[in-house]
């Protein structure tokens, strides 16, 4: 399928929003690019570890930015971008974009990162916490941008829904705006 506009998907941490992003890529044909994945990567290319990383990322700006121009570069028709930010940003570039975010409710998305990595809840609530805290000051300080204001053109709350129901609903979404916006 090819779509006018570049997706971008966004989420808070354990929302689901890469496992629906790689589904979704797969499924529409579209070029996948996790910002996330960006991030670790450059992580443990400096032997730090993702929360170690992120405290340092706060002091350091142009890490964001190089991460940020580095996924703005990609968005163009034929792309998902998956990251928290990239729809707000494909915005305020003038990108055409189609933004979605998944989200869940905070227990259930502690829960899924604490069985992804491997730790106690209550280590994965601080941790999770602390990175939705760093985050939101960070995109206020460099971009003026809240996540909690964005409005998105869909938004899909994966808390009691597979992974696959959630590609679903958001392939059927990008579709049916497809459809509509042919003459």
């Amino acid at each position: 399928m090819s779509l006018g506009a570049v997706v971008a998907l966004g989420g808070p941490p354990g929302s689901g929003k890469s496992t629906a992003g790689r589904r979704v890529a797969e499924r529409l044909g579209l070029e996948y690019t996790s910002a996330g994945e960006v991030f670790r990567a450059e992580a443990k290319r400096r032997g730090m570890d993702v929360e170690s990383f992120n405290r340092f990322v706060e002091s350091h700006p142009e890490i964001d930015r190089e991460l940020d121009r580095t996924m703005q570069a990609l968005a163009r028709p034929g792309h998902l971008l998956e990251g928290r930010i990239q729809g707000a940003l494909c915005r305020r570039n003038g990108i055409p974009v189609r933004y979605i975010v998944v989200t869940a409710e905070e227990a259930e998305r502690v829960r899924r990162v604490a069985q992804r990595d491997g730790q106690p809840v209550e280590e994965a609530r601080a941790r999770v916490r602390a990175r939705e805290a760093s985050e939101r000051e960070r995109y206020l300080r460099f971009y003026g941008i809240d996540l909690e204001t964005e409005v998105p053109d869909l938004l899909v709350d994966s808390t009691h829904q597979p992974a696959e129901s959630v590609a679903e609903e958001i392939v059927q979404f990008l579709r049916s705006r497809e459809a509509a916006s042919v003459p």
